[in-house]
């Protein structure tokens, strides 16, 4: 009889979900060394400076909400810097490789499998933004639209929603690093805009965090404008990293 195939070796089970993103991607807590006095802060600063100072793969999610020039170059409304225009237009304006800049430094603190929150306006979505993260471990996996629940601006379909790219790092994978099967890919929220011009759904973002982060889990914004990413690690009970140049 011939001889028998030894079986292979199991794979090493892990302790638990909680600390383990896949069966090969370990979602660490970082604690960030020296960056203490920045911690759960809103910080002025310029958001490429920040990320210098992150060690590398020691950010479970990140959220980045670039100021676009998009809306104001396609739609050309003609109230640029006039009554309701003043603040959207007075944001400084990040050119497409500012943007690469700060996705390449995400892409670097980012813990293997962790996650990124991209806003995009319609036009970006429409037009693509394959070459923003071409060359890099970021993939886009899947995609939220923020209903406004408001009619806003436009000389032909009126706005009413912003779109989020769910962009994950390699390895793509969703056992075990998203945790709430609950989250639609249309989501409406009302909110209050008195606080920034570009205030994003704060509930929405706080289901995000605790969905793929754990207790204690380091949360990225570098361009946090109004800070509601910092108000959702308040609640969740995450630490915030994060600034924004006003």
């Amino acid at each position: 009889m011939p001889a028998s195939v030894p079986r292979p070796a199991a794979p090493p089970r892990h302790e638990s979900t909680r600390n383990v993103y896949g069966s090969t991607c370990m979602l660490k807590e970082v604690h960030l060394r020296d960056m203490d006095a920045m911690m759960n802060k809103k910080n002025r600063m310029d958001g490429r400076e920040l990320i210098r100072q992150i060690p590398d793969m020691s950010i479970q999610a990140a959220f980045f909400d670039p100021q676009y020039r998009g809306i104001l170059d396609k739609l050309q409304y003609g109230n640029e810097g006039k009554k309701r225009g003043a603040e959207r237009s007075g944001l400084v304006q990040m050119p497409i490789d500012v943007i690469v800049e700060f996705l390449r430094g995400i892409e670097r603190v980012l813990v293997p499998s962790g996650m990124l929150f991209l806003w995009v306006d319609k036009f970006h979505l429409v037009e693509g933004t394959g070459d923003w993260i071409r060359g890099t471990e970021l993939s886009a996996v899947d995609m939220i639209t923020w209903d406004k629940q408001r009619i806003g601006m436009g000389y032909r379909t009126r706005r009413c929603a912003e779109y989020m790219l769910i962009i994950q790092k390699h390895p793509k994978r969703a056992k075990h690093v998203w945790q709430d099967h609950g989250i639609p890919d249309v989501w409406p929220e009302k909110i209050d805009r008195t606080a920034h011009t570009h205030s994003k759904p704060a509930a929405l973002q706080r289901r995000l965090i605790e969905c793929v982060t754990t207790n204690s889990g380091n949360v990225l914004d570098p361009a946090a404008g109004g800070y509601g990413v910092l108000d959702a690690c308040k609640s969740a009970g995450r630490n915030f990293i994060g600034c924004d140049i006003r």
